[in-house]
């Protein structure tokens, strides 16, 4: 290493990465790759690029196009270009503002798409179906990257080595004909997930145990996904170095992938960090705010609660009922509901199911009740003007300085519209658990728990359930905030998962000072587990789940989530920020130093 050179700098060399969610937000590698961005350009000792798919004009906001450039990537690209082929070079508008290279598979013509279909089926045994639009993109995306690495190639000369890094199995296909045809490029592959582990973890109930004795090509076959499972399969077994992003995945990859991965490369985000505490703790109130206004809204038509007695819980993430511990989290609740009950507490808790799933549309008397509290506090604040403006008067004019009767301030339009408006908005209905009416309801597996085990916001629960089916944004009518205000304003994430190869969530939490469950079984649980021995007392719980039984550890789970409640005001705060100061272990800066060991040791590999 060069004197002065930084411990996390990497090799130098040509360096480019790939995956299918450059500039395409699909799910949590979006995020890998987009919050990793500033570290890498950082980082990179040698020309760097993305390199991803072109599936639509939208991303050209995001983009400044580099199409004169003159540099190697930009002489790949024109190169491929005159070939007839859609590319595009340009700087992506992010933090670090990393060079991106994005290809279009969707102008291949059939007749060429087929004929790369049966080379990869005649030189690597991999079985593509007929008629997948997704398949096709993903085989058509790997032969133009091939073709891109191919120029890099021509150009770079022989002074510094290449080094392509492919995540997933969508981006990975180039690997097989490098190695095939011996390229002077090594190639790094990383697994975020299996594809076979996610599936047998849905419908397994005993995948851990099971894990080392699964047929991987029988099962891929029952699970429909031949084609993903041998293409991630061929990469894993053909790359230089293989990684994953936890200790947890690389059992997975022992097992169904028939390779243990050389380096684990934990996720990470940019951290923000405010110089003074109280400034996310500013945040956290001015946020919670505006969820109570939501609460009203959903609630107060019905019955009313302290607010400033109610605790505010959140799950969210891809709907897997099991894999994200939906259910383990729905037991827990049902458990801590009696025990609230029975100790008569005067506290509250909201607990908010945050996930994506089709919907039809949000169900009318949630709007109504929102809307009729809009009209109500407009009325409260027409009739506010009217007391401001009589009592200013009063207070001129009256022989004495006594505070008058204000209700004589008020007009009787006033008084008759704001009792009419209450009247109207109030009901005996209970308030609904479900913001939105779902396509297949009947169906739904939380909707089942909750009236199989009466969990319908009952005026006497202690605790209540907002199930809203949709991504919280600033221009959702429900909430009006981004989902990181949200996060922000609620006082614990919970997320015990039994399938969560890393899980973001949960570090999106400690990024905003709001504690956490996790699971030993997810990713990140295992990290905090393994590195973090106080994680509990600094606001991280790691819900037991490996090797316990599921009724254990809903038990658990309950016990930790009543323990939280119990905690007062002051206690809850020291915590935030304990687990806040807890997050700059996860900042980019500090884990991209698992990428530099990825690339040296790809580096000091023979060719």
């Amino acid at each position: 290493m060069q004197s002065g050179k930084k411990s996390t700098q990497f090799p130098r060399a040509v360096l480019m990465e790939v995956a299918w969610e450059v500039c395409n937000q699909v799910g949590g590698i979006y995020t890998v790759i987009r919050t990793k961005a500033p570290a890498m350009v950082e980082n990179v000792e040698g020309p760097f690029c993305m390199i991803g798919p072109y599936l639509g004009k939208n991303i050209q906001a995001e983009l400044e196009p580099l199409n004169d450039a003159e540099d190697l990537f930009g002489q790949a690209a024109a190169n491929l270009r005159k070939r007839g082929y859609d590319v595009h070079y340009a700087e992506w508008l992010i933090t670090g503002k990393p060079r991106v290279v994005l290809l279009n598979p969707n102008v291949i013509e059939t007749k060429a798409l087929n004929v790369i279909k049966y080379l990869l089926w005649k030189n690597h045994g991999v079985e593509t179906p007929e008629k997948n639009e997704l398949t096709d993109q993903v085989v058509g995306f790997g032969y133009l990257t091939k073709l891109f690495i191919d120029e890099v190639v021509k150009l770079a000369g022989k002074d510094d080595p290449l080094i392509v890094h492919f995540h997933e199995w969508m981006a990975g296909l180039p690997i097989l004909d490098i190695r095939r045809e011996k390229m002077p490029v090594k190639t790094i592959f990383t697994t975020h997930a299996t594809q076979l582990g996610r599936h047998l973890a849905i419908n397994s109930p005993l995948f851990y145990a099971h894990l080392p004795f699964f047929n991987h090509e029988l099962e891929a076959k029952k699970f429909g996904i031949v084609t993903e499972e041998a293409i991630e399969f061929r990469c894993a077994q053909n790359c230089t170095v293989l990684t994953t992003v936890s200790d947890v995945t690389v059992r997975e990859c022992r097992h169904l992938l028939k390779r243990k991965p050389e380096v684990v490369v934990p996720n990470g985000l940019n951290i923000e960090r405010f110089e003074a505490l109280h400034e996310f703790q500013n945040l956290h109130a001015l946020y919670k705010k505006e969820i109570h206004e939501f609460v009203m809204g959903h609630f107060f038509q019905s019955y009313t609660f302290d607010l400033d007695k109610t605790i505010y819980l959140f799950t969210s993430g891809r709907y897997e009922y099991r894999n994200k511990g939906f259910d383990m989290t729905l037991e827990a609740l049902w458990l801590l509901n009696e025990k609230l009950k029975a100790e008569k507490t005067d506290l509250t808790v909201v607990m908010f199911f945050v996930t994506k799933r089709e919907f039809y549309s949000i169900k009318p008397d949630v709007l109504h009740s929102r809307a009729m509290m809009e009209e109500i506090r407009q009325t409260c604040e027409a009739i506010e003007r009217e007391i401001g403006k009589g009592l200013f008067f009063a207070s001129t004019t009256r022989a004495d300085n006594r505070l008058p009767n204000l209700n004589d301030f008020v007009d009787d339009y006033w008084k008759l519209r704001y009792r009419r408006t209450i009247q109207s908005w109030k009901t005996s209905r209970l308030p609904m658990v479900i913001t939105h009416k779902l396509v297949n309801e009947d169906n739904d597996d939380i909707l089942q728990f909750l009236a199989r085990k009466n969990l319908l916001n009952r005026p006497q629960d202690k605790v209540k359930v907002v199930y809203h089916p949709d991504f919280i944004t600033s221009t959702n009518p429900l909430f009006g905030m981004d989902y990181s205000q949200f996060v922000r304003g609620c006082h614990l994430g919970v997320f015990p998962s039994y399938y969560e190869p890393w899980g973001y969530t949960p570090l999106e939490c400690m990024a905003s000072g709001v504690p956490a469950v996790t699971s030993d079984l997810s990713g990140f649980g295992d990290y905090l587990t393994r590195n973090f021995p106080d994680h509990e007392k600094n606001g991280m719980f790691v819900v037991e789940r490996g090797k316990r039984t599921f009724d254990w550890s809903t038990r658990q789970l309950a016990a930790f989530l009543h323990k939280f409640l119990m905690q007062n005001r002051r206690e809850r705060i020291t915590q935030r920020n304990n687990v806040e100061s807890y997050s700059a272990a996860f900042d980019w800066k500090m884990l991209i130093k698992h990428y530099r060991q990825a690339y040296d040791l790809a580096v000091q590999q023979p060719s």
